[in-house]
Parts: structure tokens; C-alpha cells; sequence
């Protein structure tokens, strides 16, 4: 799950914990429950990794795009999803596609490590249609350090994940474009040895509108607010190479302006 190209497949190692099957269990869920993907609608994961949480996706018979920077972790992706996925090298804060071009696109790990949080979020609110969903490391979680957080969630001691509140990636959200509603919950609220013998107890806590969880998701709506020259209703006209040069500054400068 890491945005990061020097980490050589910790999730995979991680998903051969039992704890770490659990807590993958429990980010599903919130995962799907928020997202509510449907069959057929176009998504793009932002920091895929080796492909694990795409996978949920496919099961859901949704149209898949993969990013991350690690070819390492690009390799194995490909290996899990085949030619069932688009997997694409590159930088979250420079994606390589149109604007307004998916359905869905998923921050679920591209926060952690992000140098830039406000650019990753700026331009998946670009290349979105639908909605955004934003994962990230809970700040204010009851249950222990971040160090201890850490290493629940397969990361090793050196790596310097970034914590937020629900309120920081709201700002960061509404710094790019107005916001009218958000969907939003948590998971994982209990120390690690919990997840090895009482797991159960997990599943106590709701869910939903809960910011007590170590893992938050956010699900927010994207106005669908401008089309690029490379769709094909456009194309057709023959614009010249000049209109679309001029495209991600005005989708950028109506976003801050938003």
C-alpha cells in the first residue's frame, strides 16, 4: 500500500501476517462501504502498490487504472491483475491522464508518503468525474503511537508516514475545490495484539462518522467541470495543437478558484 518507489513489497509481506490479513479485511470494508463502486465505472488507484487493493475493485467488475512509481511494485501488480488493469509508472503529483477522465479515484495509500499532499489531491480532483476517496493515517486514533501504528499497518521502523485529522484533509480538499458534502468513517481502534486473539472486539465500534479509528476514509463528490481536447466528441472538431496546451492551467486555475 505504499506510495513510496525504495519500498520493495512490504504489503505483500504484510498480508502474510494474520494480523495484517485482518486489518486489510477491515480497510476493504470501509473501503467498499464509502466508495460503493459499481460495475462498469472507470477507476484509478493512486499509489497502487503490487495491486491488492485493485483487486477489491475487480471483484466489484469495475474498469481499472493502476499508478505508482515503483516498477518493482508495478511488476507485481501485473503478475495479480494481468491485462485486466491499466498499470501505469508515474508521480501522483503529475498524473499522466486527461482531465475528468475516471468514474472514481482512490487515495487509499498516496497520502502516507506524499512530499506534496495538496498537488496529489489537486490533480486527482483533475482527472476525476465522480468522486475522490482519500485514506489516511488518523491523527487523533485512540489506540497508541504512531510508531506503533506503524508497524500494525507492515510499515519498519525508518519510514516517516504522514498522520492527518479529518480536518487537515478537509482543508486540503477545499484549499483545491468547494465542497459540499462528504462521506467519511474509520477503522482499526484497538492496539496490535488485539488482532491476534481478540479480533472480535474490533467490530464493536461503528464504523461510520467514528474518527477514533488509526485508518480514515473520505469520500468526496467532484463536480464534473471541464472537458479536455482528447475526448472524442472534441477531437473530432480538429482543434489545433495550441487550444490543448493551454487545458491543465485552466482546469488548475478553476480548481483554486473553486
Amino acid at each position: 500500500m505504499s506510495f513510496r518507489s525504495d519500498r520493495t513489497l512490504p504489503e505483500d509481506q504484510w498480508l502474510e501476517t494474520e494480523t495484517g490479513r485482518y486489518v486489510f479485511s477491515r480497510l476493504e470494508r470501509l473501503i467498499l462501504d464509502l466508495v460503493l463502486p459499481a460495475t462498469g465505472e472507470t477507476l484509478l488507484d493512486v499509489g497502487c502498490g503490487s495491486g491488492n487493493t485493485l483487486r477489491l475493485f475487480q471483484q466489484k467488475k469495475c474498469v481499472l487504472s493502476g499508478l505508482e512509481e515503483s516498477e518493482i511494485a508495478l511488476a507485481a501488480a501485473r503478475k495479480k491483475l494481468g491485462n485486466r488493469c491499466e498499470l501505469v509508472r508515474g508521480s501522483a503529483e503529475d498524473l499522466p491522464f486527461s482531465d475528468n477522465e475516471f468514474d472514481v479515484v482512490t487515495l487509499i495509500a498516496g497520502l502516507h508518503f506524499a512530499k506534496n499532499p495538496q498537488k496529489v489531491i489537486a490533480e486527482a480532483i483533475r482527472v476525476c468525474r465522480g468522486r475522490i476517496f482519500i485514506g489516511f493515517l488518523n491523527k487523533n486514533c485512540i489506540m497508541g503511537t504512531k510508531r506503533s501504528i506503524g508497524r500494525l499497518f507492515g510499515f519498519s521502523p525508518a519510514d516517516a508516514a504522514r498522520f492527518y485529522t479529518l480536518s487537515d484533509v478537509r482543508s486540503l480538499v477545499k484549499s483545491k475545490m468547494a465542497v459540499s458534502s462528504v462521506r467519511w468513517g474509520s477503522v482499526i481502534y484497538l492496539p496490535g495484539p488485539f488482532y491476534t486473539f481478540f479480533s472480535e472486539f474490533e467490530e464493536i465500534f461503528p464504523m461510520f462518522k467514528n474518527p477514533l479509528g488509526a485508518y480514515a476514509g473520505m469520500v468526496v463528490p467532484v463536480r464534473y467541470t471541464y472537458r479536455t481536447v482528447s475526448d472524442p466528441l472534441l477531437d473530432s472538431f480538429d482543434l489545433k495543437t495550441k487550444a490543448p496546451a493551454a487545458a491543465p492551467e485552466a482546469i488548475s486555475g478553476m480548481l483554486k478558484e473553486g
